[in-house]
C-alpha cells in the first residue's frame, strides 16, 4: 500500500472515529431518510450539538446529505455502510470466539 493510500485510510479512520460517526452512518445506513430528532433518538446518547458537528463532518465528507425529506446516505456512504456490514460479520464471530476462549480460561483455572 501506497503512502498516499495509507494518508486515505488515517483520514477516513480520524473521521470514523469521531464520537458518534458510524452510529450515523449506521442509523443511516436503511436508506430511509431521517430527521434530527429521529436520527438522534436512532444514534442513542448524544447530545444535539454533538449530533450537528458529526452530521456537518459527514456531510463534508459527501458521506450524508439532506432532502427534503432528512438526512439520508450519499452513494459513498451508502457504500461505506455496506463495506461496514462486513465488520459487523468479522465482530459477531469474533465476540462469540472471544467469549468461548474466556470460557474455557475460566474452566482451566485452579479451584474453578
Amino acid at each position: 500500500m501506497s503512502a498516499k493510500d495509507n494518508a486515505a485510510v488515517i483520514q477516513l479512520f480520524d473521521l470514523l472515529e469521531s464520537r458518534y460517526a458510524m452510529r450515523v452512518i449506521w442509523a443511516l445506513s436503511d436508506g430511509h431518510p431521517q430527521t434530527f430528532r429521529l436520527l438522534q433518538d436512532s444514534v442513542g446518547g448524544v447530545t444535539p450539538n454533538t449530533l450537528n458537528t458529526r452530521i456537518k463532518e459527514l456531510r463534508a465528507a459527501r458521506l450524508v446529505d439532506h432532502s427534503g425529506h432528512g438526512y439520508r446516505l450519499t452513494p459513498q456512504g451508502a457504500e461505506l455502510a455496506r463495506r461496514l456490514s462486513d465488520v459487523q460479520t468479522f465482530a459477531t464471530r469474533w465476540s462469540h470466539q472471544q467469549a468461548r476462549a474466556s470460557a474455557g480460561a475460566a474452566a482451566h483455572q485452579p479451584g474453578a
